[in-house]
């Protein structure tokens, strides 16, 4: 027979947690009636032991106490099945969270790389899954979820490009397109696949700490079309915006954006 210090010490849990798997009728050990000394034998370690088990799978202490007071074989296997499952979804979740934080971390680098400069870069490709007339446009985020690879119920707007399309004379047009990565794997590709392997590629910054909230449109316009005339490069009047992070300064937001320009 063992004492709660006993117990406590070579199970490495505190006094604290036996007296509440006590309290929850989880384990129950002997008590002597004259000094009221609690003695746990090998069968109250055993519980203990499967507590804890239960616990580390974070199964809920209301289960766990149905468990404790019937449960055959098939209907433990049924719940750590159920439990696995759980488990599984979340490592999944954990490593699109691990793929999105990586992400950030390439797009941090692009800032510190880009920012202000311009060089030659190919665009990837993207598939076109759908179109928003604009990105206040929230009514159309149900489509935006079904075509990102979203963190549960967040939206996210990694896969929404802006396009802008121009001529000599200036501004034509002005959208934006819900794209996806397209892999060198994939099979099952349904839109429409766009792709540049050559354009002028930039980061710039755009909010209102760096711009007072002005638009900078013309701006970027403009010094696409230097860059191609001291370099003896063409446009071809389009302008793919890409949001790489948004941030805070001063209680006002920046946001950072990439900028590919296709060429020839």
């Amino acid at each position: 027979m063992y004492t709660i210090g006993q117990v406590a010490k070579f199970l490495n849990v505190s006094r604290d947690t036996l007296k509440f798997y006590e309290e929850k009728e989880l384990v129950k050990p002997k008590q002597n009636i004259e000094n009221g000394y609690r003695k746990y034998n090998h069968f109250d370690i055993y519980d203990i032991t499967t507590v804890n088990f239960y616990r580390d799978m974070d199964i809920e202490i209301k289960k766990i106490q149905e468990l404790r007071k019937s449960k055959s074989v098939e209907g433990i296997l049924s719940l750590l099945e159920e439990k696995e499952q759980d488990i599984l979804d979340e490592i999944e979740y954990k490593k699109l969270l691990l793929k999105k934080l990586q992400i950030v971390k390439e797009d941090c680098e692009k800032i510190n790389k880009y920012l202000g400069e311009y060089t030659i870069k190919e665009m990837n490709s993207l598939e076109i899954k759908g179109e928003i007339e604009h990105f206040t446009k929230y009514e159309k985020y149900d489509s935006l979820k079904k075509n990102t690879d979203s963190l549960k119920k967040a939206v996210t707007l990694t896969s929404l490009r802006r396009v802008i399309s121009f001529n000599e004379k200036g501004f034509k047009e002005d959208k934006f397109i819900i794209v996806r990565n397209v892999e060198d794997i994939d099979k099952e590709i349904e839109g429409e696949i766009i792709y540049h392997p050559k354009c002028i590629y930039t980061v710039i910054e755009d909010g209102r700490w760096s711009t007072g909230g002005k638009n900078i449109d013309h701006n970027v316009e403009a010094n696409l079309r230097k860059v191609v005339i001291e370099n003896g490069y063409e446009l071809l009047g389009l302008v793919y915006i890409n949001i790489l992070l948004t941030t805070y300064e001063d209680g006002l937001e920046r946001v950072f954006l990439e900028i590919y320009a296709p060429i020839k």
